[in-house]
């Protein structure tokens, strides 16, 4: 199927690689408008849309000028994307204030910052889909030292469920996305992390990773981007405020 979003404008952060890569490509292969943006802008020339922007997603004031930009220029977007996000690796025993203010800000508000940005040109416009990238390590599940990442990607669900509730009936869908273990340039960071760490060798450090997917195997980008792409149609128009794994069976 082709142009399943035509017509249709999407926002995505942290688009520069993995799975915002994933799906910013999928979207714009499939007709939609999308604004692409990244704290690293370079990363975005790969996709084929001209309207790529940096964006520290950390920063209020950033992301209401963007916001405010994008939508005077293009206007109001019929699809939010939020997939900036970042791994704490640790238990509660290493995880700094430092480490957990930045968690929380970076997978956390950075989604509050767009919400409050976009949400209300979204609303006057008719509503549209939000979805939010959080993970089977979550309210979900619970993995080894992954102390303050889960408490913020339970929080995302929380986040998640909060939106589908207060605009249900204004036109707005929210949802999350729950990935496993997908391959991409921040997974191999981790893995040698976790080598060093351990005094593993990196294959062993490789294969620790694998083996908490029952599946067998890795996911791709691209399987995390086949899902956003159906939560931002409106085939999944009667579906909103909820957490949906694509794991490889680690939730079970």
């Amino acid at each position: 199927m082709t142009g399943r979003l035509s017509g249709k404008r999407a926002f995505i952060t942290a688009a520069g690689q993995g799975i915002g890569a994933a799906i910013a490509a999928t979207f714009i292969a499939e007709g939609a408008d999308v604004v692409a943006t990244d704290l690293d802008a370079a990363k975005l020339k790969a996709l084929k849309t001209d309207r790529t922007f940096a964006l520290d997603a950390r920063s209020t004031d950033a992301v209401n000028a963007l916001a405010k930009s994008v939508i005077e220029k293009f206007g109001a977007p019929h699809i939010l994307v939020n997939c900036a996000g970042y791994v704490h690796q640790g238990s509660v025993l290493d995880c700094s204030e430092k480490d957990w203010d930045f968690s929380f800000d970076l997978n956390v508000k950075s989604m509050h910052r767009t919400l409050t940005a976009f949400l209300p040109a979204m609303l006057k416009n008719g509503g549209g889909s939000i979805v939010n990238i959080s993970s089977a390590v979550s309210s979900i599940r619970g993995v080894p030292n992954r102390y303050a990442y889960g408490a913020t990607k339970a929080a995302v669900i929380g986040l998640t469920k909060a939106v589908a509730a207060d605009f249900i009936r204004q036109g707005i869908r929210c949802n999350a996305i729950c990935p496993g273990t997908i391959e991409s340039p921040s997974f191999d960071e981790r893995v040698d992390a976790n080598a060093k760490a351990t005094g593993q060798s990196r294959d062993k450090a490789y294969a620790d990773f694998v083996a908490r997917q029952p599946i067998g195997r890795l996911g791709k980008a691209q399987e995390v981007a086949n899902l956003a792409l159906f939560l931002a149609s409106d085939e999944s128009s009667f579906i909103t405020g909820q957490p949906h794994l694509v794991d490889g069976g680690m939730a079970l």
